[in-house]
């Protein structure tokens, strides 16, 4: 008899529990079916800039790109990017993006000639940049 009072309880128990307990019976009927509001948001378009800190340089001389990566996490990786023949090239040079949006790219060439360059970081690319090496 103890087993079918126990049962009978638990039953009474589970059933109002599932019945949504006390608080939603007194919660207001607009709070119990409220839309919620639907927030939109523009996708970010990333955007880069670049500025070479010299526009003639000798081989293997060091000069920099630096601009400014827009809808770019911080900490994100920047690639310098040399058009040769009719193909991008990634290079060997990154930099960070910090955190005020902004990086800067040490870069060496030895292909003489005018050089094509660019920055990318994932499918965001700057305008192209051009470099004469002597």
């Amino acid at each position: 008899m103890n087993r079918a009072v126990r049962s009978a309880a638990v039953v009474v128990i589970a059933v109002s529990l599932l019945g949504g307990g006390t608080a939603a019976a007194f919660a207001e009927p607009a709070q119990l079916h409220a839309p919620k509001p639907i927030v939109a948001t523009a996708p970010v378009t990333a955007e880069l800039t670049a500025k070479a800190s010299a526009t003639t340089v000798h081989a293997w001389q060091e000069f920099r790109i630096s601009g400014t990566a827009k809808g770019i996490k911080a900490g994100s990786k920047v690639t310098v990017q040399q058009k040769q023949g009719a193909k991008w090239v990634v290079l060997p040079a990154q930099a960070p993006v910090n955190a005020s949006g902004t990086y800067s790219v040490r870069v060496k060439l030895g292909l003489k000639g005018v050089n094509q360059l660019r920055i990318g970081a994932g499918s965001a690319i700057s305008p192209v940049v051009s470099v004469t090496v002597r």
